[in-house]
């Protein structure tokens, strides 16, 4: 076989090689594309008509609700239910503060009971998850209190998790009853629970950086496990830290909650990091900013408080994409 025959042949084969490898590369290339983010944008609040209507108009496509089952009867809920879905807004989770692991018996029963009760109403509306504190029993050694919010949990809620098909999210505020404060709790409980699909985050970036954690890292670790998100900041207050530390024998305040963007929280990093595993759950901002207060005028959101959901709207749209059908 003559060099030119042999450089022809080789050139083929090289060709051929190359063609029949295309399709296996696309579909690689393909797998390690992120996936499409799409994430619901709304915000956190009392249940109203005319806040659910201020919702609505401003653009927002979810909320976070605050509602008390004990003040609401069937004829209610239907009601709610019906505005609800009328009005194309998705409620991604009722929020539920409190100790579900409290030393005190009659103090646990009642929390224990008032958890029960938001896990039927969320079944009762189509509601996924209920969002609040992990429970604590305060100077205890961290395994006794996670081995004890594991029997609670499914003693008290599992069945009727499973039932209402609805998730037990924990957002790491560390001023509340919660072990489930950072990365720490989080990895404690989840691996207690077994992986269990009825528990979750709650992720609120705000609380991990007045805790001098980084909230991107954190995200990024546990990205599997964020099923709902609060969009708060915080602001450190420096000037005052370099001259009374964390623990200000005069009490003053060295940090302060912000609406998104006016803190130190790295959104794009954040952001970054749910576009890369496609997030696709709600995001909703939770207003606790007092330069936007006061927050209610009987249930109704005041005129102030909404300019700082808007700010705060104005803020994100540059980070977040609309959501599409």
């Amino acid at each position: 076989m003559t060099r030119a025959l042999l450089y022809r042949r080789e050139v083929t084969l090289t060709r051929r090689t190359l063609l029949a490898a295309l399709p296996a590369a696309a579909a690689a290339a393909q797998a390690a594309r992120p996936q499409s983010w799409k994430p619901r944008l709304g915000v956190l609040g009392d249940y109203s008509d005319a806040n659910l209507d201020f919702v609505k108009a401003e653009g927002f496509t979810s909320m976070q609700l605050r509602l008390n089952p004990y003040e609401l009867d069937d004829a209610a809920v239907a009601a709610i239910k019906e505005k609800i879905q009328r009005s194309g807004i998705y409620i991604s989770s009722l929020a539920v503060d409190g100790n579900h692991i409290d030393p005190d018996p009659a103090k646990r029963a009642k929390q224990n009971e008032y958890a029960a009760k938001c896990i039927e109403l969320c079944g009762e509306l189509g509601i996924p998850n209920i969002g609040g504190q992990s429970g604590t029993m305060k100077g205890r050694p961290l395994g006794e209190q996670v081995d004890e919010i594991v029997r609670v949990y499914t003693e008290k809620y599992f069945p009727l998790c499973e039932k209402y098909h609805v998730r037990i999210l924990w957002e790491p505020y560390a001023g509340g009853p919660n072990i489930a404060t950072g990365p720490i709790g989080w990895e404690a409980l989840f691996k207690a629970f077994h992986n269990s699909p009825h528990v979750g985050l709650q992720f609120d970036p705000s609380h991990l950086i007045w805790q001098f954690m980084d909230p991107v890292a954190a995200a990024r670790e546990f990205a599997d496990k964020i099923y709902d998100v609060h969009l708060k900041d915080t602001e450190i207050l420096w000037h005052i830290v370099r001259r009374a530390g964390i623990e200000p024998v005069n009490h003053v305040r060295w940090w302060r909650f912000r609406i998104p963007g006016y803190g130190s929280m790295d959104w794009k990093g954040f952001f970054s990091v749910l576009a890369e595993v496609g997030y696709r759950g709600a995001m909703n901002i939770e207003n606790e900013d007092e330069f936007f207060y006061p927050p209610y005028s009987e249930r109704n959101f005041t005129e102030q408080f909404k300019r700082g959901f808007r700010v705060a709207h104005e803020f994100l749209k540059t980070l977040v994409p609309p959501l599409t059908a």
